[in-house]
């Protein structure tokens, strides 16, 4: 289990404790309740004596989760592991929507509406709502972890892939490109290019050979956009073949090889987009940052035989490294929701408009995307339910839970256990 973030009276990050002791302070009285994700407690009484040692916040970005993990350098203990989904596909589906129903507005025959000018300035730095939304979730838990625990210093993936060192290998020197981290740059970019399976014959879990899809015999490049992944006896079969005479009896699968040959790594395109910016946010936090490849993190998992998670990766990340302990942790999964939808008139899918949104959000002390915990004892849905709560102006919400939805559970039950912050949260297995 991950540890338990602890306050003083004065709300100053300690030292995180384990959760026995956590236990045993509530259960005496000298501590309370302070956050419950992650778990938090506030100590009664101060502690002057109390020692504080600082952690290294790590980080793995990605375009669809980014791993944390906060590690301590001296021991190489992980006490806190999460992994932070974020909600870039659901804002370019919403803006895509908006966008549609905005131009079949303006195909109809509607009232006259004068031009507007000047209204779509877009400051030095701006990046789309989608890529924008993935730096400000990073900075509110990093933000968020540092008014919890005590961290000393920060390590971000900067690049999931050294564009530079696969282009020109000796951009370094020769012994980072003929070292041990030789080939983990280039060999990761092609695994998550070409969805870790065959070109040829698409078989998958098997081990992978970096393959030349014009042969270098006959004047084929080391170029990234030459490359791909074959097992090894398809690699054995075509030899120094053309590739059109190779696969001559399967060309849609040889067009397809050619325009995925073509096509960038659209994750990695998108967190190279955010990666500077998110280092300038790191930066500005005032603590030293260190930066790493997404070849150096694969290396030092690789080393210490971990398995692939999110936050594993986010542990591995730089060459501060140190031998891991990550036994009995259980990472926090966050899902990023939103505050809501602030229009007030809701449409159907022609963008009529149908219906008519309250302005109240507050009902009987309850908001939607609370936490709640609902001890019914009487009717047909007796029984305890945990959940994100859905609330209406009637007084019976529906609760989310990990069984499912659980509708008409009047409010009287409800008692507060994490007000609405924009995220969800569930531990893993």
């Amino acid at each position: 289990m991950c540890k338990v973030f602890v306050l003083d009276t004065d709300k100053r990050p300690l030292n995180p404790i384990h959760s026995a002791q956590a236990r045993q302070l509530l259960r005496n009285k000298k501590a309370a309740i302070y956050c419950q994700f992650p778990f938090t407690i506030i100590l009664k009484k101060s502690r002057p004596d109390a020692t504080i040692e600082p952690f290294r916040l790590k980080l793995d970005p990605g375009a669809k989760y980014t791993g944390v993990a906060l590690v301590n350098d001296n021991t190489g203990e992980v006490v806190f592991a999460a992994e932070l989904k974020h909600r870039g596909s659901a804002i370019r589906d919403a803006l895509t929507s908006r966008r549609q129903l905005r131009r079949s507005r303006r195909n109809r025959k509607t009232r006259y509406r004068q031009p507007r000018f000047l209204n779509r300035i877009r400051p030095k730095g701006w990046l789309v709502p989608s890529l924008q939304s993935r730096i400000e979730n990073i900075k509110t838990w990093v933000e968020r972890l540092c008014r919890l625990s005590p961290i000393g210093a920060i390590s971000q993936e900067l690049v999931r892939f050294d564009m530079q060192l696969m282009c020109n290998p000796d951009i370094q020197g020769k012994e980072y490109q003929q070292g041990t981290l030789a080939g983990y740059e280039t060999r990761e970019y092609l695994l998550e290019k070409w969805d870790r399976q065959c070109a040829y014959c698409g078989i998958k879990d098997i081990p992978l050979q970096v393959e030349h899809i014009h042969a270098r015999a006959k004047g084929g490049s080391n170029s990234i956009t030459n490359l791909t992944l074959s097992c090894e006896k398809c690699n054995t079969k075509k030899g120094t073949k053309d590739i059109k005479d190779f696969l001559k009896k399967d060309l849609t699968r040889l067009e397809k090889i050619f325009k995925q040959a073509k096509r960038p790594l659209a994750d990695a395109a998108a967190v190279n987009t955010t990666r500077l910016a998110l280092l300038e946010v790191l930066k500005a936090t005032g603590l030293p940052v260190e930066i790493g490849s997404g070849g150096l993190t694969k290396f030092n998992r690789s080393q210490q035989k971990l398995e692939k998670k999110h936050w594993i990766d986010a542990a591995c990340v730089g060459k501060s490294t140190p031998k891991l302990i990550i036994k009995g942790i259980k990472s926090l999964l966050i899902t990023a929701n939103g505050h809501g939808n602030r229009q007030m008139c809701g449409t159907d899918k022609f963008g009529i408009p149908c219906r008519h949104r309250t302005n109240k959000q507050i009902h009987f002390g309850f908001s939607t995307g609370d936490i709640v915990k609902a001890v019914v004892t009487s009717g047909k849905k007796v029984g305890q339910y945990v959940g994100r709560v859905l609330c209406r102006a009637t007084g019976s919400f529906d609760i989310a839970t990990k069984g499912g939805r659980v509708a008409g559970i009047s409010h009287r039950f409800c008692t507060s256990i994490h007000k609405k912050d924009g995220y969800s949260y569930s531990v893993s297995d």
